[in-house]
């Protein structure tokens, strides 16, 4: 591959502006914390970057007024003890500056460390609720490896920021102002103005090198993104992988990103040589000129050897500071492309603000649909003018061929989407004006793909209840037919299930999350397709359980097997979206409809392979 190919066909380029104005005011907003013990650590912080700076501009000025007493020491014949006392007296001091300014710069990040660290947990959480809030529609399309590329790397740029922001830029300013105050009261205006100009000429070739660079950077982070995701897909889809014997095909693709990603890390790699190269002929030519120029000065006497000595100091002192402004101009930079990705996932739409929506306490009468209609991205549509109730302590089946819509209900029942048109109405009042979190702590859902957190089996049956008494653990393990798996493992409850459950079955899994469900120990249950993955045999008797041992709770069954469902209460048949019949198993199969051909179609399937 070219290399303008990787410029051109980078299908990761940047295509939006990080608003930088608002990166600076959150951080500032995480260096002023609302506690105030953190308050004052900040204040004690600024105090300790005073006075360290101070320290530092006295420690030249000390050295160079203890060349200058020595040099009358060395002319001059009578030497009391007031004179060599004032002179280690000076060399003392001179110890001691350097000391306190080195000193004060430690105690300042003892002091403010908590505070970093504050804002950093802060933002983390802020980025890991956020992620949660963020709607249905934005899961299904993530990468959760890029997206974890994001959100560390924002991270980590804010807690640069939060470091370098107020203990670098500031500091760095505040010890030119003493520097260019020290240059006007001792020494001639042309050593200010080569200083001066020397600083300006740094400046401003760090930043337009800085900016060219950040280009770079952006676009090697885009392919480190895009690794990471190439990665975690791959590694999630392992047995696909192996299945197939794509193992070269991933190969493949890994190696373009990583070609991709090697090429823009050498263009970073080679433009900070050039950076630093710079940065060096231009700090070493403004050293030459002033030394040069001290030293003419020296020869005529119009400047005190310790003066030479001073500004070389100076000079010197300053060299430290403006190689690591280059540092963090080109860090600051850096943070803020990073933190700018976290921004651009922060405006995402979340889900609506429900504040001053009404609480469900109870759900009495059940679920009404009137002439609902859905479609994805409001394109596709899915749900067509669909008419029926759910009843209160009554279980409903909603059945019908692939894609009829079936679990697409699912999801506008628990409300992961709303209507596109109709109403769906909850005892009377329309879903809308309810907090959908109230409307959730109803219900309890078994998915049509379960996946299973990389922990014990105990954690994956009891997330999201607590305090389960044992009995009932075991009771709804019985229920679902769990006791045999229980049995037969090493470590039973606490053995590891592996990552998303790849060490259970699928039907292992399926029993699993409805024993999930059952522990939630909700007055709503919605089972998506939640037994497909067992044998009939074994579905039929965990749902003869659920309906036995209900205790007037509602069940509201998705499936595309009828025998197992044969008893309920109501069965809504659906086609392409809308509703073709609707009545119990006995008055459905007397009609010449849909539902009477699915259960013959499903009757000779199971006597031909009984």
């Amino acid at each position: 591959m070219s290399t303008r190919s990787y410029e051109n066909d980078d299908p990761l380029a940047a295509k939006e502006k990080e608003d930088y104005k608002t990166i600076f005011l959150t951080t500032l907003n995480y260096l002023w914390p609302d506690e105030l013990v953190l308050k004052i650590r900040v204040i004690a912080s600024l105090f300790c970057l005073v006075f360290a700076k101070v320290f530092t501009v006295l420690t030249p000025l000390l050295l160079m007024t203890l060349v200058d007493e020595l040099s009358f020491i060395v002319d001059d014949t009578k030497k009391t003890n007031f004179v060599i006392w004032s002179v280690l007296a000076l060399a003392l001091g001179y110890g001691v500056a350097r000391f306190a300014s080195v000193a004060f710069v430690q105690i300042r990040d003892f002091l403010f460390v908590n505070v970093a660290q504050n804002g950093l947990k802060k933002l983390s959480m802020h980025a890991f609720e956020h992620i949660h809030r963020l709607p249905l529609n934005f899961h299904l399309s993530r990468q959760t490896g890029s997206l974890n590329k994001v959100i560390d790397r924002g991270v980590r740029g804010i807690e640069f920021l939060l470091r370098f922001v107020l203990f670098s830029i500031g500091p760095l300013i505040l010890e030119l102002i003493f520097v260019c105050v020290l240059m006007v009261y001792k020494f001639d205006v042309i050593f200010l103005l080569i200083i001066l100009v020397t600083i300006f000429l740094y400046v401003i070739f760090t930043i337009t090198v800085t900016n060219w660079r950040v280009k770079i950077r952006r676009k090697m982070n885009k392919w480190d993104a895009d690794l990471g995701q190439k990665t975690i897909d791959s590694l999630l889809n392992y047995e696909t992988v192996k299945y197939f014997s794509a193992e070269n095909h991933e190969k493949e693709k890994y190696l373009k990103s990583l070609r991709s990603y090697e090429f823009f890390a050498i263009k970073t790699g080679v433009s900070l040589s050039m950076l630093n190269f710079g940065q060096a002929l231009i700090v070493t030519s403004g050293l030459l000129v002033l030394i040069v120029i001290a030293t003419q000065k020296a020869i005529d006497g119009t400047l005190t050897v310790g003066g030479l000595v001073g500004l070389n100091a100076i000079m010197i002192q300053l060299i430290l500071p403006l190689n690591f402004l280059g540092t963090v101009y080109r860090e600051i930079r850096q943070a803020l492309v990073d933190m700018g990705e976290l921004f651009i996932l922060f405006k995402e739409r979340v889900e609506e603000d429900e504040t001053e929506k009404e609480e469900l306490i109870s759900v009495e009468k059940g679920f009404a649909f009137e002439n609902v209609s859905f479609a994805y991205d409001g394109a596709r549509e899915v749900i067509k003018r669909l008419s029926f109730s759910i009843p209160i302590g009554k279980t409903t089946a909603i059945v019908g061929p692939s894609g009829s819509g079936k679990s697409t209900l699912g999801k506008l029942i628990f409300g992961f989407y709303k209507p596109c048109k109709g109403k769906i109405l909850i005892d009377g009042k329309e879903n809308t004006i309810l907090k959908t979190m109230s409307v959730r702590a109803h219900l309890a859902v078994t998915p049509q793909d379960i996946v299973l957190f990389n922990d014990t089996l105990e954690y994956n049956l009891s997330y999201g209840s607590s305090d389960i008494a044992k009995d009932m653990l075991n009771d709804v393990i019985e229920r679902v037919d769990l006791t045999s798996l229980v049995s037969s493992l090493p470590n039973g409850l606490f053995t590891q299930v592996g990552e998303r459950g790849l060490k259970l079955s699928g039907g292992e899994k399926q029993r699993v999350a409805i024993a999930r469900m059952l522990l939630r120990n909700c007055s709503i249950n919605i089972l998506d397709e939640a037994t497909s993955s067992l044998d009939p045999r074994s579905e039929k008797r965990i749902i003869e359980n659920l309906l036995e041992n209900r205790t007037s709770k509602t069940l509201i069954i998705i499936s595309h097997r009828l025998s197992s469902i044969s008893s309920v209460d109501n069965i809504v048949v659906m086609e392409h979206g809308r509703l073709i019949q609707q009545g119990k198993h006995d008055s459905l199969l007397q009609e010449s409809g849909l539902y009477k051909e699915m259960w013959e179609k499903q009757n000779r399937y199971h006597n031909r392979y009984k």
